[in-house]
């Protein structure tokens, strides 16, 4: 079986990007996959953390997962930093990673323009993620455009690794996922639906009561013109609706876009449609939020099913480097 894996950050909730463009696919690949799903934890911390917040934070998403359709009977959902194996492994990746490659990454350069504090760990943060994919054998990791730099760089890693200590590591295979919803900002449609708090009124977040949804559909952005057709270059924000409603049932956009001659008709079905399919996530959310015991039992459970791989390769590639054993 093909073993596949996915992590995500606990910064800020799932949106309905999240959900239809991704998430919603992983529920379904984990029958069919042997999948691993980290909650990189550790990759949060290389920007300042206010003291308790990310370990709530960590809960919070672990449920979210949970709720939106990884089942934990099925996949492996652990948290990062609960497999030390992690941590240690990226130490032997740093020091098999160059200075000059860590500086030619581009999402460093984004991220440390932006902020005052630039960590360490943001400069070396593609070791942690080299090793989160390499403890684990993985076959394929699913990415977006903007991570197929650094599964190029994990690649390299692994392969100067190997042939300076013998074969150790797996080389994963970048993979694009089956194509998710193409969901985008309601306020902004020509740029994707995002956790940034720059545009709160043109993201849905997944725990949105149906108010807040209806509210946020029947402002979005469209144009003047009035005609209801799926053109995404020329009518963006109309478009959006129309995938969105799209993948909340079974019909193409453009299809759907046959049946309304108004922009009304299609807001207000579109609003119905994204209440009823959030309706059994936020239920499932409110029944593990009421019982963080039995996530945090869980996620012990995933993370041992996780420290049995992951300790087998850092074994190994502990033993190739020639450390001395304890």
């Amino acid at each position: 079986m093909t073993r596949v894996l996915s992590g995500i950050q606990p910064s800020g909730d799932l949106h309905l990007g999240n959900y239809l463009g991704a998430i919603r696919n992983w529920a379904k690949l984990q029958h069919t996959t042997d999948a691993f799903h980290p909650v990189v934890d550790l990759h949060a911390v290389t920007v300042p953390q206010k003291p308790g917040e990310i370990g709530e934070a960590t809960l919070r998403m672990s449920q979210m997962l949970m709720a939106a359709g990884l089942d934990p009977q099925v996949c492996t959902i652990f948290v990062q930093s609960h497999v030390h194996e992690h941590s240690e492994c990226a130490w032997l990746l740093e020091c098999t990673v160059s200075f000059g490659e860590l500086s030619r990454m581009t999402q460093f350069k984004d991220k440390s323009g932006r902020q005052e504090f630039v960590s360490a760990g943001l400069f070396t943060y593609p070791a942690l993620q080299a090793a989160d994919i390499l403890l684990y054998d993985a076959d394929e990791v699913p990415v977006g455009d903007d991570q197929r730099q650094h599964i190029e760089l994990t690649r390299d890693i692994a392969e100067r690794f190997n042939s300076r200590y013998g074969q150790t590591f797996k080389l994963p295979e970048a993979v694009v996922p089956a194509a998710g919803a193409r969901v985008m900002d309601l306020q902004h449609p020509t740029n994707k639906m995002s956790k940034s708090l720059d545009s709160p009124r043109g993201t849905i977040d997944l725990l949105d009561d149906p108010a807040a949804v209806t509210r946020k559909i029947k402002s979005a952005v469209t144009d003047s013109d009035g005609e209801v057709r799926y053109d995404v270059a020329a009518k963006p924000g109309v478009s959006n609706l129309l995938s969105i409603l799209a993948a909340a049932g079974d019909r193409a956009p453009a299809e759907l876009a046959d049946d309304y001659s108004m922009y009304g008709p299609l807001k207000a079905d579109t609003a119905e449609a994204v209440i009823e399919l959030l309706r059994p996530v936020q239920a499932r959310f409110r029944e593990l939020q009421a019982d963080p015991a039995e996530t945090s039992r869980l996620l012990a459970v995933g993370a041992s099913k996780a420290q049995a791989v992951a300790s087998a390769t850092l074994q190994r590639a502990r033993a190739n480097l020639g450390l001395l054993t304890a």
